[in-house]
């Protein structure tokens, strides 16, 4: 789904940059020597409290996440912003009502529609309260879904080594924190009829599923 600024819209890699996103990835995965197997410590996280979020505006739906669902901003990456500002900037979106790029009808949220943002240096904000279900301009209902947005536009763009590093290690926490198995890692269009997560992401998902796995 398109959006601005951000978006709430397996394949066998053959392209030479995709080929080495796959190697990172698996090293990125692998068991991390120390640490025991079945305790994962948080990755750091970029606060409200430190972006600056504002409270939500209205009451939100609880829930318990039982699956993660992942996303893409549909935006291109930049890296001229800090995270903090592109927060804000999501926030200040989410909660006022506008005009989708495809021309539709924007309805204001109480909040941004993710947990957590992953911008293009790897860097993880936090969203959306955890125990509290997300929101979307696409068909399907968020109850239950852990929201996992990615900063970029993956049909066009590749994620960068440093954002699936630090998805890796939020998908290895959130597994452990609120128990979802490895088979509960979904893209977006899993759900709904878009694009989303990007081709060039939702093909790395079989690995990362695996690599949750071990």
């Amino acid at each position: 789904m398109s959006r601005r600024p951000g978006a709430v819209h397996p394949a066998r890699i053959v392209l030479t940059s995709s080929l080495g996103l796959a190697s990172m990835l698996a090293a990125a995965c692998a068991a991390q020597p120390g640490a025991p197997a079945e305790i994962q410590p948080p990755p750091a996280f970029v606060t409200r409290q430190a972006w600056g979020a504002r409270p939500p505006t209205t009451a939100m739906k609880p829930h318990t996440p039982t699956r993660i669902t992942i996303h893409h901003t549909a935006t291109r990456q930049d890296t001229t912003r800090s995270i903090e500002a592109k927060m804000r900037a999501l926030q200040e979106f989410s909660q006022t009502e506008g005009t989708l790029a495809g021309g539709g009808v924007h309805h204001a949220w109480p909040d941004v529609p993710y947990h957590y943002y992953i911008d293009v240096r790897g860097r993880i904000a936090e969203g959306r309260e955890s125990m509290f279900a997300g929101d979307t301009n696409t068909t399907y209902d968020p109850t239950g879904h852990l929201l996992i947005v990615l900063e970029g536009n993956f049909e066009a763009e590749q994620p960068t080594p440093a954002q699936l590093r630090a998805l890796n290690a939020l998908l290895l926490w959130a597994e452990d924190r609120w128990h979802i198995p490895p088979r509960e890692i979904y893209g977006h269009k899993d759900f709904a009829s878009t694009a989303c997560p990007g081709a060039n992401l939702y093909r790395l998902l079989p690995q990362l599923r695996e690599g949750v796995g071990r």
